[in-house]
């Protein structure tokens, strides 16, 4: 009875990883977008920021081309983004509820942790923004690719 019940037990996570690996992914890639890192560092300090001590602050510069985007996506602890130049229409899905803004050049706003956004350029220039990522896991990524959010387009 026991060699039944793993095999049943075998064949059963065999199908699961068969399942979760054959089923496309939902995530929208970035497209005309290029992100250079400039710089990070691991939280150190025990000061009053609500950042994590032991996390990576990472501070990075998106230039999206005249109708590229980043995709959807979230950050693991969020963004606070600065518009260098050009403007950005900034998508944004939190509650079921879909926000459309648009930000140029010395604006800036935050994006929430679990909050899902897309930034496209719109625009006919070149859009620069630099985004700091204020808690990563230690060598992790900013970014998590998410699927596009039913009725946000």
């Amino acid at each position: 009875m026991r060699k039944l019940r793993l095999a049943v037990l075998l064949a059963a996570l065999g199908a699961l990883f068969v399942a979760l690996n054959a089923v496309p992914g939902g995530a929208t890639p970035p497209s005309g977008q290029t992100t250079t890192t400039f710089a990070r560092g691991t939280y150190q300090d025990p000061g009053t920021l609500p950042i994590k001590q032991g996390m990576d602050v990472v501070v990075a510069r998106n230039v999206f081309a005249p109708g590229g985007g980043s995709g959807w996506h979230s950050h693991p602890g969020g963004a606070i983004v600065v518009v260098q130049s050009g403007t950005i229409t900034f998508h944004r899905s939190f509650g079921g509820h879909c926000d459309v803004t648009v930000y140029a050049a010395g604006q800036a706003f935050v994006e929430r942790p679990g909050d899902v956004v897309e930034a496209v350029n719109n625009g006919s220039v070149d859009a620069v923004v630099f985004a700091t990522f204020p808690s990563v896991p230690v060598g992790g990524a900013t970014r998590i690719d998410e699927p596009a959010p039913a009725g946000c387009d």
